[in-house]
């Protein structure tokens, strides 16, 4: 079943068309990863869903319903939002990250969110981090308490825009071990990244954007084995040469 569906979807920028006529749909408990080179709209398609930019026309649809048709606040929850450069408040505890949110979202008291906040902590990994700054966590650490924070609005789909690109290689492995837990729970997932061994490993499917146009969308073993497009598969093979194809 699609949850998240983008309808002959148009943005620009002054003269510069970002998003040229995207349509496709995402279902419901899958993971779809957008590839492309820089530039290509990919975080623009991105921030499109949670309206941080809006369109020109065209439509997106959540569930069935524009997301033009909802609430701003109330779609933010329904989207939760993980960035690549954290967007944590450095003078919050990471458990006041979480609770944040909870209290002035979701309108839970301040025991019912510290105590969800606990268990959202727990399930990246962070429990024992809880009373630390950000400044007192390593870019890992920070992008956890970030995936945190989003799940804890219970979310009908999660957004990642290149979640790892600002960590050291070290650090990649346990953000992208949160992500592949989550895929496994059935979480709805659309992923800009790239780290390929992610995107060969966990993607429903991959969608591959060059200049603002929908190029080529298949299974993951598809476009590295056999696109059907050369700009697709050059592009793979020199992606998978510089972030590397092995899982991590």
């Amino acid at each position: 079943m699609t949850l998240l569906e983008f309808a002959d979807v148009h943005q620009s920028y002054g003269e510069e068309e970002v998003l040229d006529g995207i349509s496709f749909g995402v279902d419901r408990g899958a993971v779809e990863v957008i590839i492309g080179p820089s530039g290509s709209g990919k975080s623009t398609l991105l921030r499109c869903v949670n309206r941080l930019t809006d369109i020109d026309s065209g439509d997106i649809r959540l569930d069935g319903t524009s997301i033009y048709a909802r609430d701003e606040n109330e779609l933010r929850q329904q989207v939760g939002m993980v960035f690549q450069d954290f967007n944590l408040f450095a003078h919050l505890t990471a458990l006041e990250n979480v609770t944040l949110g909870l209290r002035r979202v979701r309108g839970f008291s301040k025991e019912e969110a510290v105590a969800d906040a606990h268990d959202h902590l727990e399930r990246v990994g962070l429990l024992e981090q809880a009373e630390s700054y950000p400044a007192e966590l390593s870019g890992g650490q920070k992008q956890r308490v970030g995936i945190a924070r989003a799940l804890a609005m219970d979310p009908e789909i999660m957004l990642f825009d290149e979640p790892t690109s600002a960590l050291d290689p070290e650090l990649v492995g346990e953000v992208v071990s949160v992500m592949r837990d989550l895929a496994e729970e059935g979480m709805t997932m659309l992923v800009v990244t790239h780290e390929m061994g992610f995107a060969r490993s966990t993607a429903s499917r991959l969608t591959f954007l060059d200049d603002g146009r929908l190029v080529e969308q298949g299974p993951p073993e598809q476009l590295f084995e056999r696109p059907e497009h050369e700009r697709t598969g050059t592009f793979l093979r020199r992606l998978t040469e510089l972030h590397g194809g092995i899982d991590r």
